[in-house]
């Protein structure tokens, strides 16, 4: 069992800035791949990005690449989710998640949850 906690949300204007922390409870978390997804209200939860068990495989959706920046700190048990240059369409609640398998995209194919936390962008 694996508890998934994020924190790091907020108001930010356009063109700005956020880290968002996910810390898991459990000696496991250095194994997982760890995944962040976001839901805007009446959307679908999508895929923002991953990154490996061991921190030096990342990959991102394209609405994000080159703008977000996923690590991991095993030692802290934490992952992380650099968000720049924010914009009003990135506004969702953000989701960290954990699935044993790299390469995984989609929501259902990951096992356990964090509760999210609100991201807004203000244009």
């Amino acid at each position: 069992q694996v508890q998934l906690v994020e924190s790091g949300g907020g108001l930010v204007q356009a063109g700005g800035s956020l880290r968002l922390s996910c810390e898991a409870s459990g000696r496991t978390f250095s194994t997982y791949t760890m995944g962040w997804f976001r839901q805007a209200p009446g959307k679908e939860r999508e895929f923002v990005g991953a990154i490996n068990w061991s921190g030096d495989n990342t990959r991102y959706s394209d609405s994000v690449k080159g703008r977000f920046t996923i690590s991991r700190d095993n030692a802290k048990n934490t992952v992380y989710l650099q968000m720049n240059g924010l914009k009003p369409e990135d506004t969702a609640v953000y989701y960290c998640a954990s699935t044993r398998v790299w390469g995984r995209l989609q929501a259902y194919e990951y096992t356990y949850w964090g509760q999210g936390t609100q991201v807004t962008v203000s244009s």
